[in-house]
This record gives C-alpha cells, structure tokens and sequence, in this order.
C-alpha cells in the first residue's frame, strides 16, 4: 500500500536494466488480498460447522499461498499472476508503483499466523485454526476493502525501528 505523506517516503521506482519501473502495480496485493479473505472465510465456516479437518487442509493450503508469496515474492505469487493476465489489462495504468518488500513481508506475517494455528492444531488444539484464520481474515479484508496492509505497517515500523533494512533499489 502506498506510504502516507506522514510516515517515511518509499523511493520512487527506479527502471530496471530492462527499462521497465521497478515495483508493482498497487491494485495487485489488494486483488490478492480479496481472494484471500474469501478464501479464510470458507475456512471459519468450515471451522465452526465442525468439519475441523477440512477446515484445518483448507487452512493449509492458504499457509503454502503465504509462502509462496513470502519466498518467490509478489511479483511471483499466483495471484499476481492472475491479475497480470486478466485483471490488469481491462484498467488504466496505475497512478504510482509500490514497494514489493512491505506486501512480500506481509505474506510472511500471514504465514506466521497461519503456520501457528496450524502447529497448535497438529498438537491438539482445535480452536487454533478457526482463530488463526479469522487473524488473518481481519488483515486480508482490511486490505481489500479499505487498502490498510496491517503487514505492510508492521515492515515499515521495523525499517523505523532499524530490525530490518529496506533492500537497496535494483538499477
């Protein structure tokens, strides 16, 4: 999500050795995020109807997507994928380019939150995955609805707080 004026600048994209800007278009996370949110949905009614297996596969698979997004990156996320091909071309450019770093951190925080339902499931607690996916489906609709990445603001108080370095600008 881009930065407000108040909160620290994110560079502006510099061109990559192919010409093209570096960064993503910002509507691509929030697609993302609205297929995720769904996705999580499904999983606490799953959860709470009692089909606490499917619920906690479900949970699984939600889990791998975070990694996959976490350790390939947005830009290589299947959901990026799907809304470069048919999403993004029914709409004009976008304004500005985000930052990968803060929505690719993000994933990871959604992995560890759904990684630790899990955990706590495989050891016998059930509840842990309904709670775990309902965690992550406050962050994920906040997200697509309203644009506010809770995983992207946690990146940007670490980079503050100086735990964690913004990766220098790729030329």
């Amino acid at each position: 999500m881009p930065v407000n004026p108040d909160q620290q600048p994110q560079p502006t994209p510099q061109p990559t050795a192919t010409g093209e800007r570096a960064g993503i278009d910002p509507r691509s996370p929030r697609f993302g995020a609205g297929i995720t949110a769904v996705l999580l949905l499904v999983d606490i009614f799953l959860a709470l109807l009692g089909s606490t297996t499917a619920a906690a596969v479900l949970l699984f698979v939600i889990a791998l997507l975070f990694a996959w997004g976490a350790f390939a990156g947005v830009r290589r996320h299947p959901y990026g994928a799907l809304y470069r091909v048919a999403v993004r071309p029914r709409l004009a450019p976008p304004s500005e380019l985000e930052d990968p770093a803060p929505p690719t951190f993000a994933q990871g925080v959604g992995l560890v939150v759904t990684g630790l339902g899990l955990l706590l499931f495989a050891f016998g607690v059930t509840i842990a995955v309904p709670v775990a996916a309902s965690l992550a489906f406050v962050a994920a609709f906040l997200n697509a609805v309203f644009g506010y990445c809770l995983g992207c603001q946690i990146y940007l108080l670490l980079v503050r707080a100086g735990v964690i370095r913004r990766p220098a600008a790729t030329a």
